[in-house]
């Protein structure tokens, strides 16, 4: 940015916003005091944020003299806010999004008709070093009692708009009132009430430092030449590992190599990434580039055709805006992840940009590259939020993958110690961290010093240390939370927050939904299609299930569970679960949950009192994983809609595991069928006894008539799992041959049998105890028959 009037004012897509000024009601100089503002950012490459509080119209008018009084090219604004008002780019704050990966000189929210925090989130890291952002409010002093479009969200079924408050706001306006760097103007009232200048003291101009190359790299010495930081050194050297062999020589060169670049927002690793794939491109290697949109991954490729053009014998052409090739043979092209997905055999390196952003499932299907790396946002929670951290990051430490890990923590789009990053992060919660492992260390279920408590929204507000741990505990511990999560949890009227605390510190917090007890009005709505939202337990049994009474009983869900990692597996979370039954147990009719099912969460539920009633037929998308709904029932009304769905359930789960979950884990399957609390019946003819027999003991054949066997392995993982003593391998292959239908090869191959022949006949040693265990006397004549033999 220059200073004010420096540049011509023109047209075309460099213009800048220029237009007569027509805001000239208000003694305060809103002009002169946005100029102050951003020659202030400018000097410290910091950013500032102002305020415009009040009557919207007179919002718009005071931004758009700002804007024309400033130096900043159309192209480096954007608006976001319902309606385009300006002639800048506008985005709505649903798509906010969009902006992940870009840099602008100025941000303007509108938040007159909502205000959502993931939105809020996302632009304040998009404004670069000596910008502004731009917040266009009500009168803050009215604001937090006002209900907009995201409250309309906090009000579901059967609360009303009304109940919602308006915590989230009045914590929000406090801390644009504390913080340095933001400058606050009362429009309605024609008063500065703060001019957000932090007046520092005048600095000597440092003498810029050089970056040299390390000696042993193995890329040019201008891609580190072009770094501003160490930590960017030591990125860009993490992406040599993708070139193979190690420099000790002592790794295959043929092992599947990955890198995990993490930053927070403004550090440079986009750069970095961009760097290191302009120097793989000018070695005469393919670099496949992918990130949710295009846009998110522009700087990855402006740094490659940079460092591609300071490279002698080396260049570059931009073929489309999505491809770069090089005179060595190299290239660098973008794909939209799903067919990034189906291009990956054709790339020397893959280079996944804003990877938090994308679906679990995706990144996993991504993990097929020998060579990739992935570069992700440490806060913000970008999209599927914590879901790379919490879930991803578990499937690529099982992968056959060697890993390397570099985070970056030095800034480089502004400054260190940004008032505006330090105000988001305490705004929205960004930074928010469980209390140190020293304070709970000792925190054990039957403690003394371990305390239930009831998390209520305004202790909350009053104890930021409270407020932070149990956030933190929430961020750190569930792919899901996400900034929109604080407000839910300040302001929803159906939410709840319990904890344990260990010393007064929190070891273990709970997030609850109250949800059912609806109309029979909204229970038709359901059950003819329509959504009701914050109800999703009711709404899956009605809507997919087709029980139009599903919403009648009240009941509690579990939304999160989240035990300090530090004392995990000691019996905290299931003390929490016991002491939420406990106080709810005799004012509800059920409590559930739902989430992405692995074998381990499963069976911790399972422990804990719930049985399965439902498992989605599509993959979470972030998660990747199936999803499974789990009910705890605590009066008569809840036990009876617990029975007749897991009877449901378990009755329909074999012809659902040969269509839709035919690639369910079959240790997920086998989970699932052991939780559900109900009973099938095995209604077998004479005749198909004797087919399951024959295969069991005699030469008779599983494929000759599958069904009967459904019915028996299902009777069997619901049954008591000790009554019979078959082995894990062999659990896994009933699931997988007779309730999925899979190949007989790939079972062989996936179970570590030597044959597809070995297969068959293992499979009819795992038949012939359940013929013994529940076979009728037409099965046991057969039995009888062929086991002498």
């Amino acid at each position: 940015m220059t200073t004010s009037g420096s540049k011509p004012r023109s047209s075309g897509s460099g213009a800048y916003y220029s237009r007569p000024p027509r805001y000239d009601r208000m003694d305060v100089d809103v002009v002169g005091l946005a100029g102050s503002l951003a020659t202030e950012a400018r000097g410290t490459n910091e950013r500032r944020v102002l305020v415009l509080a009040g009557d919207r119209q007179r919002g718009y008018e005071a931004l758009e003299d700002v804007l024309a009084s400033l130096p900043v090219p159309i192209t480096r604004t954007t608006l976001v806010g319902p309606t385009d008002e300006l002639r800048c780019e506008h985005l709505p704050q649903s798509t906010a999004g969009e902006l992940l990966g870009t840099t602008r000189d100025v941000v303007a929210i509108d938040c007159h008709e909502q205000l959502r925090p993931n939105a809020l989130g996302t632009v304040v890291g998009t404004v670069d070093g000596g910008g502004l952002l731009v917040l266009l409010t009500p009168t803050l002093a009215d604001w937090p009692d006002r209900r907009d479009g995201f409250d309309e969200s906090l009000a579901v079924p059967p609360f009303a708009l009304s109940d919602v408050t308006g915590r989230f706001r009045r914590r929000l306006v406090e801390t644009l009132r504390a913080h340095r760097g933001v400058a606050i103007v009362d429009l309605d009232r024609d008063k500065l009430v703060d001019d957000g200048l932090t007046r520092p003291a005048p600095k000597l101009a440092a003498e810029a430092s050089s970056i040299d190359a390390p000696a042993d790299r193995r890329f040019p010495a201008a891609a580190y030449e072009a770094c501003l930081t160490a930590d960017q050194v030591e990125a860009v050297r993490a992406f040599e590992s993708l070139l193979g062999e190690d420099r000790d020589g002592e790794s295959s060169p043929d092992a599947p190599r990955a890198v995990v670049l993490e930053a927070d927002r403004g550090r440079g690793k986009s750069s970095a990434a961009g760097l290191a794939a302009g120097a793989f491109a000018a070695d005469g290697r393919d670099v496949l580039v992918t990130a949710p949109r295009f846009r998110n991954a522009r700087e990855v490729f402006d740094r490659s055709i940079d460092l591609c053009e300071t490279l002698d014998g080396v260049a570059a052409t931009v073929a489309d805006s999505t491809r770069i090739e090089t005179s060595t043979g190299g290239r660098i092209r973008f794909y939209d992840p799903t067919e990034a997905v189906d291009r990956l055999e054709t790339a020397d390196a893959v280079i996944v940009d804003e990877a938090a952003a994308l679906p679990v499932s995706v990144l996993e299907s991504l993990l097929a590259a020998d060579r990739i790396a992935f570069a992700t946002t440490i806060h913000g929670y970008e999209g599927a939020g914590r879901g790379f951290s919490v879930r991803f990051r578990d499937r690529l430490a099982e992968s056959d993958h060697e890993v390397t890990d570099r985070t970056m923590t030095e800034p480089i789009r502004y400054a260190a110690g940004d008032p505006i990053e330090a105000w988001a992060f305490r705004a929205l919660l960004l930074d928010a961290r469980p209390p140190v492992d020293s304070l709970v260390a000792d925190a054990k279920p039957d403690s003394d010093a371990i305390e239930y408590r009831c998390l209520d929204p305004d202790a909350l507000l009053a104890n930021e240390v409270l407020l932070r741990e149990a956030f933190g505990l929430l961020v750190l511990a569930h792919y899901r939370t996400e900034p929109n999560d604080l407000a839910r949890l300040l302001d929803a009227p159906n939410l709840e927050a319990r904890a344990l605390l260990s010393d007064g510190h929190v070891v273990s917090v709970a997030l609850l939904a109250r949800e059912g007890n609806l109309a029979s009005e909204t229970r038709a709505m359901m059950y003819e299609g329509g959504r009701v939202r914050g109800n999703m337990l009711p709404d899956v049994l009605t809507s997919q299930l087709r029980d139009e009474t599903a919403g009648t009983p009240a009941g509690i869900r579990v939304v999160r569970i989240a035990t300090h990692h530090a004392v995990r597996s000691r019996g905290l979370g299931s003390r929490l679960l016991a002491e939420i039954r406990d106080e709810f147990e005799s004012t509800v009719d059920w409590l559930g949950t739902g989430f992405g099912a692995t074998p381990g969460l499963v069976d911790f539920w399972r422990e804990n009192g719930y049985g399965t009633v439902h498992v989605s037929t599509t993959r979470n998308d972030a998660s990747g994983e199936y999803s499974a709904i789990m009910l705890a029932p605590t009066s008569d009304e809840g036990r009876d809609l617990y029975d007749r769905h897991a009877g449901w359930f378990v009755r329909r789960f074999a012809a659902v595991c040969s269509d839709a979950l035919a690639d369910l884990d079959p240790d997920v399957a086998r989970a699932v069928l052991r939780s559900a609390d109900a009973t099938p019946p095995i209604d077998l003819t004479d005749r198909e006894w004797r087919v399951v027999a024959g295969a069991a003991y005699g030469p008779g054949l599983f494929d000759v008539d599958p069904g009967p066997f459904r019915e028996l392995v299902v009777r069997y993982f619901v049954d008591d799992p000790d009554a019979i003593d078959l082995t894990d391998r062999e659990e896994r292959l009933l699931v997988t041959r007779v309730l999925q239908g899979r190949d007989w090869s790939a079972i062989a191959a996936d179970l570590g049998y030597p044959s597809p022949g070995q297969c068959m006949r293992a499979l009819g040693d795992a038949c012939c105890p359940l013929v013994d265990r529940y076979g009728t006397d037409a099965a046991l004549e057969v039995r009888d028959r062929f086991a002498d033999r």
